[in-house]
C-alpha cells in the first residue's frame, strides 16, 4: 500500500484533500478572517510532513486565502482579498452556505459577458466553429427533451465555451473555467430541472442559429434572454 507521503498513488491525492478541506473551511467561514494557522498544527491535524503542509499552504496563498505574517503564522484573509475567479474557490463557495450569493454573482458576470461574446462570435467565428455551435444547439434540444442531464451538461459547457472562444476575445475565453464551474454546480446540486425548460432549449437554439448565420444582434439578444431566465430561476 502506498504511503500518504510517498511519491505516487494516494500521496499524490492527499495534498489535494488538504487544500480542499482548508479551502472549504475558509469559504464556509469555519475558518473566519483573521484565523491563525501554523505549520505544526496542520502537521498534527493531517498527519503529514512539514514539506507537504508548506506545499499546500503555497497553493492557498496563491489564491489569496491566507497570508504569511512574521511571528504570527498563516492568517486567513477575508473574501475581499480572495482570487474569486479561481475555479476551486468558486467550487468551494458553491458547496457552502453562501451558495445562493455565489450563483447570483456568477450569473451577473455571465449576463455582462456572454451576450457580447455571442455577438462577437456571430461576427468572427470560423466556419467550423459556426457549424459546431449549431450542432450543439440541436444536441441540447435532443438531450434536454430526453432528460439526459449529464450529457446535457457536457454539451452545455462545450457550447458556452465555444461561444467565448469564437468571440475572438482572449479575456472572455479566460472565463471558460468559471462558467464551467457554475454550469456544473447547478447540475451537481440538483438545481436543474430533470427536463430543462422550453425557454432554455429554444434560446440555446436561437443563439446557435444566429451565430451560424452571422446575425450579431439576434445572437446577443437571445443570449441575454437565456441568462435572464437563469437569473430568475436562481432568484
Amino acid at each position: 500500500m502506498t504511503s500518504r507521503t510517498g511519491p505516487t498513488g494516494a500521496a499524490a491525492v492527499f495534498p489535494t484533500r488538504i487544500i480542499d478541506t482548508l479551502g472549504q473551511d475558509i469559504a464556509d467561514g469555519v475558518l473566519p478572517e483573521g484565523s491563525r494557522l501554523t505549520i505544526e498544527g496542520l502537521q498534527q491535524r493531517f498527519g503529514v510532513s512539514r514539506t507537504v503542509v508548506r506545499d499546500c499552504m503555497r497553493v492557498l496563498e496563491s489564491m489569496n486565502l491566507i497570508v504569511p505574517k512574521r511571528r504570527i503564522g498563516l492568517v486567513v484573509q477575508g473574501p475581499g482579498q480572495w482570487n474569486v475567479y479561481d475555479p476551486r474557490i468558486i467550487r468551494w463557495r458553491l458547496h457552502g452556505p453562501g451558495r445562493a450569493d455565489q450563483f447570483r454573482s456568477l450569473t451577473h458576470l455571465r449576463r455582462a459577458v456572454e451576450p457580447v461574446a455571442a455577438a462577437l462570435a456571430a461576427r468572427h467565428a470560423s466556419g467550423a466553429q459556426r457549424q459546431r455551435i449549431a450542432a450543439l444547439g440541436a444536441d441540447l434540444r435532443r438531450l434536454g427533451e430526453a432528460g439526459l442531464l449529464e450529457e446535457f451538461l457536457d454539451a452545455d459547457i462545450e457550447f458556452h465555451t465555444l461561444v467565448l472562444e469564437a468571440s475572438g476575445n482572449e479575456m472572455f475565453l479566460a472565463l471558460r473555467e468559471v462558467i464551467s464551474e457554475v454550469l456544473s454546480g447547478r447540475t451537481r446540486q440538483g438545481l436543474m430541472p430533470h427536463h430543462p425548460k422550453e425557454h432554455a432549449l429554444l434560446t440555446h437554439e436561437q443563439v446557435a442559429t444566429a451565430i451560424r448565420d452571422g446575425d450579431a444582434g439576434t445572437a446577443e439578444a437571445c443570449m441575454g434572454s437565456l441568462l435572464a431566465e437563469v437569473s430568475e430561476a436562481i432568484d
